[in-house]
């Protein structure tokens, strides 16, 4: 409210007929002020016009003049202060309850701006405690002793007034109520603070997963442009393939039905010779005249000039290996696009290559570990080592010492030279001690050559792999959240196996088996290899 307005009281806003806030207020000859409407009935009423107030008499009925700075006011303080619904109400206010801006708690009481003038003004009024306005300030006494609850006990962690420390919290740590405010206020601002840090990094979350969501929209498009192109090429193959296919079969038959109209050419022009002498034999034999007869008879006697066709036959064009021609044209283009596929492939996993060392502390004690932990062999020596709860002490394997969890990884091991081997990745917590069986049902995902010369991913059952060339570097792939693990033929660019819908809880690490030397033919290592980036 306006420094001008503060200086009017409570009953300066009030009209003396209906005891409210003034509405459409209007001034009299004498200088009192009333609503419009009041004065108007109370006129109608009673004659001679009187002021209600100060008892005037007009004996002619005054014109009525609207109190322009009145009306102002009043207006102000009806929109300004009149109490609203959920708001706390003066009360020391009569007829209309105004806003309150304070409640005291020494009164117990709310005030609206002009009934809260006292406490600001007169000396034993101050050292009241003011606060924002409240309702149920009888909420604020203690129900006991029917003081103010002005103490806060930590003990019980509870609002106390200052005779409950003389009583039932009397050895209680007791504190003034405005300290534990100022603590808890502090508190608060802590968790707040708090609060917002975890709103912050939720916020960074959305950001990182919309921009994970975006990756994936181009890895997307990238993928089905890719996709599109390379079946595109396929279909334009096999469409180019099928039209060879029958533009050759249809050019054999052309030239079939050419060869057959010429000998059937020939053949019809013999048979028309043939037909012209008939028929000139026929009328010397009808004739009479016997000397015509025996000169013509040597010259028709013979047979015409014609060609021996005993040999000579059409025989249908031979259509074996034609459309198996065509199809190994096809199979070759196909395999061409396959290779660029494997080759695109093997550029992308390969960007998800990470470092991998063995870990001793799981090695077989008759595997050996070179010095830099990339290379692991057997030997026919069982070293003396520990006996601890990680080590195989029957399977001829060791772990790695890196373990992954999430997201995906990728390394490279060389197998080359070997006879027997088998790779792969395992969970954290297989059976490490006597005899195992390595399947995905019992933590193992892996590949290998067996002592038989066949390469088998070993899934329950084995599944037998044919390979159009025994690799030399087996590359493992492993996408912990898509549940797969799959295994390339490097050099070839080639998919080997894929052990897919796997279910990963635990930690993952990549399992090596060099397997036995076999006297010497299997001596050659495993060796993780640094993954040269296909180009």
């Amino acid at each position: 409210m306006s420094a001008a307005s503060c200086l009017l009281t409570e009953d300066q806003f009030l009209c003396s007929i209906c005891l409210d806030v003034f509405t459409d207020p209007v001034a009299i000859p004498c200088g009192h002020n009333f609503c419009k409407t009041c004065i108007t009935k109370h006129w109608d009423i009673n004659v001679p016009c009187q002021c209600p107030n100060c008892k005037e008499v007009f004996n002619i009925r005054p014109k009525l003049q609207v109190n322009t700075f009145i009306s102002e006011m009043a207006a102000h303080s009806s929109e300004q202060q009149v109490s609203k619904p959920g708001e706390v109400p003066c009360d020391d206010c009569t007829g209309t309850k105004r806003k309150a801006l304070k409640s005291c708690l020494v009164c117990l009481a709310s005030y609206c701006e002009t009934h809260l003038e006292p406490h600001l003004t007169k000396s034993g009024l101050k050292r009241h405690q003011l606060i924002d306005p409240v309702e149920n300030l009888e909420d604020r006494m203690c129900t006991k002793h029917d003081k103010l609850l002005e103490l806060f006990c930590k003990t019980d962690q509870m609002c106390v007034c200052m005779l409950c420390t003389y009583s039932d919290h009397k050895t209680h740590d007791v504190v003034p109520l405005k300290e534990e405010y100022e603590g808890k206020k502090a508190e608060l601002g802590k968790t707040d603070a708090e609060i917002q840090q975890m709103i912050q990094k939720r916020r960074l979350k959305i950001e990182e997963m919309k921009r994970s969501v975006e990756l994936s929209k181009k890895d997307a498009d990238r993928e089905i442009a890719a996709g599109v192109q390379v079946f595109s090429a396929l279909k334009e193959s096999v469409e180019r393939s099928q039209a060879e296919l029958i533009d050759t079969i249809k050019e054999k038959q052309r030239e079939t039905e050419k060869q057959a109209e010429g000998f059937i050419k020939e053949l019809e022009q013999e048979i028309s010779e043939l037909e012209k002498r008939s028929s000139e034999v026929e009328q010397l034999s009808q004739s009479e005249d016997h000397l015509h007869l025996l000169q013509s008879f040597p010259s028709l006697n013979a047979a015409p000039p014609t060609k021996d066709w005993t040999g000579v036959s059409v025989r249908p064009p031979s259509y074996e290996g034609t459309v198996v021609r065509a199809v190994n044209q096809l199979e070759e283009t196909l395999s061409k696009q396959m290779k660029k596929l494997f080759e695109a492939e093997m550029k992308r996993i390969q960007q998800y290559a990470v470092d991998v060392t063995l870990d001793p502390d799981t090695a077989h004690p008759k595997l050996i570990l070179s010095d830099d932990r990339k290379q692991v062999k057997h030997g026919d020596v069982r070293k003396n080592l520990p006996d601890n709860p990680e080590r195989f002490d029957r399977h001829l394997c060791v772990l790695s010492k890196q373990s992954f969890s999430s997201g995906r990884f990728y390394h490279e091991v060389q197998v080359k030279e070997k006879t027997e081997w088998n790779l792969g990745v395992a969970r954290e917590s297989i059976k490490r001690k006597g005899k195992i069986t390595r399947t995905p049902q019992d933590g193992y995902w892996t590949i290998g050559l067996t002592d038989e010369n066949e390469y088998k991913a070993f899934a329950d059952p084995p599944v037998r792999l044919s390979l159009k060339s025994q690799p030399e570097k087996v590359g493992v792939f492993v996408d912990y959240e898509e549940g797969l693990v799959s295994f390339y033929d490097v050099d070839a660019a080639a998919l080997i196996y894929s052990f897919t819908g796997c279910c990963f809880t635990q930690k993952l690490y990549p399992y090596f088996n060099p397997c036995t030397n076999n006297g010497g033919e299997n001596s050659a290592p495993l060796i993780i290899s640094p993954v040269n980036h296909t180009e």
